[in-house]
């Protein structure tokens, strides 16, 4: 089964208005968020074959506790086009992902990471589908298990929303 992993930034800061949106660092609550579903990641044994992250320092720096959590070994792609990319350009990037990664991990932005969720879970637990239709909050990580043998035809309603962590829950 390939799993497609949805992770929203962490909780960024607004101390320095004059920053571009794009530069805006994580807060001290983001960074405590990010360590924890670092955490989580490696106790679970989640490791992804891809990971693609959005250019924006608050998705860089989410990353970077999962990258020591993992010892830094991790195929990562930091690419501009995912930040501010909508639910349709994510799809499309994740179609072009190699057949052979078998678990690709997004971190990015909202709304397109919870609209990627939804269109793509066409069933999934109650509790996680109600959560994902409600908010998706910073820190926030899918997890979709996706059927079929090659991430180019992934479609709307072809994964099963196995899961929405929330960093306060990992307490």
């Amino acid at each position: 089964m390939r799993a497609l992993y949805l992770l929203r930034h962490a909780k960024s800061s607004w101390d320095d208005p004059a920053l571009r949106d794009h530069d805006r660092p994580l807060a001290p609550r983001g960074r405590r968020a990010a360590a924890r579903v670092a955490a989580y990641l490696r106790d679970v044994g989640i490791r992804p074959a891809i990971v693609l992250c959005s250019s924006a320092r608050r998705a860089v720096e989410t990353l970077e506790p999962i990258l020591q959590a993992f010892d830094g070994g991790l195929d990562v792609r930091t690419e501009r086009a995912l930040y501010g990319a909508d639910a349709g350009e994510l799809l499309a990037r994740v179609r072009r992902v190699p057949a052979d990664a078998m678990s690709v991990l997004i971190v990015g932005h909202n709304p397109g990471l919870q609209d990627l969720t939804l269109a793509l879970a066409g069933d999934g637990d109650p509790g996680a589908l109600a959560q994902a239709r409600a908010k998706f909050p910073t820190g926030a990580l899918a997890t979709l298990d996706v059927g079929g043998e090659r991430w180019d035809l992934l479609a709307p309603g072809a994964a099963f929303l196995a899961r929405l962590v929330l960093p306060r829950s990992l307490g």
